[in-house]
C-alpha cells in the first residue's frame, strides 16, 4: 500500500474529505489502513459482523454500526483474524471489541469505542451495505476510508 498519512491527505484534498470525529481507540496490528467502504447495522448482535468478515473483503473496510453501545463487544480475536484471512484491510466499529491483547497482534487495522469482555447476542439481526452515520460523518458503502494514528477521512472517490 502507498503510503498513509491521514494529516496529508485532508492537507492534499480538503474540500473533498469528511473527518470523523475523534472518538475512536486503535486495537489492531496495523494502524494505517484504508480501502473501499462495506457496512453493517447491529444492535449487540455480531452475526452480521461475522457473515461479512467471512466473504473476501477484497481490501475492503468492514464498517460496523453498533450504535455506540458499550454493552458487548462486537468484534474479538476470531473475527479479526478471519478479516485478515479473508483480505479486509480493517474494521471500525462504532461499539467495542474485546481481545484487544490479541488483537493488537493481528496485522489488520481495528478502531473500536472501547473494549468489554462480554460478547454479544446471535440473533441475526441488523443490515448490510447501507449507508451508516456515526462520528459526524456518514460511512456509504462502496466509498472510500483511509485511517490512522491521526483520525479517520472518507472520500467519495479513491485518493491514493
Amino acid at each position: 500500500m502507498t503510503e498513509l498519512a491521514t494529516a496529508d491527505l485532508y492537507d492534499a484534498n480538503e474540500d473533498q474529505v469528511q473527518v470523523a470525529l475523534p472518538m475512536f481507540a486503535d486495537y489492531g496490528g496495523r494502524l494505517a489502513f484504508c480501502g473501499p467502504i462495506a457496512t453493517v447495522k447491529v444492535h449487540e448482535d455480531n452475526t452480521l459482523v461475522r457473515k461479512a468478515l467471512e466473504e473476501q473483503g477484497d481490501g475492503r473496510v468492514l464498517v460496523v454500526d453498533g450504535g455506540e453501545s458499550l454493552r458487548c463487544a462486537l468484534v474479538g480475536d476470531m473475527l479479526a483474524e478471519l478479516g485478515r484471512d479473508n483480505g479486509w484491510n480493517g474494521i471500525i466499529v462504532s461499539g467495542c471489541i474485546r481481545d484487544s491483547a490479541v488483537i493488537a497482534g493481528i496485522d489488520i487495522g481495528v478502531k473500536a469505542i472501547g473494549t468489554n469482555p462480554r460478547k454479544s447476542v446471535k440473533l441475526n439481526t441488523g443490515q448490510r451495505d447501507i449507508p451508516v452515520s456515526f462520528a459526524g460523518v456518514t460511512f456509504t458503502p462502496g466509498e472510500f476510508v483511509y485511517a490512522d494514528e491521526d483520525g479517520i477521512l472518507l472520500s467519495k472517490q479513491a485518493l491514493i
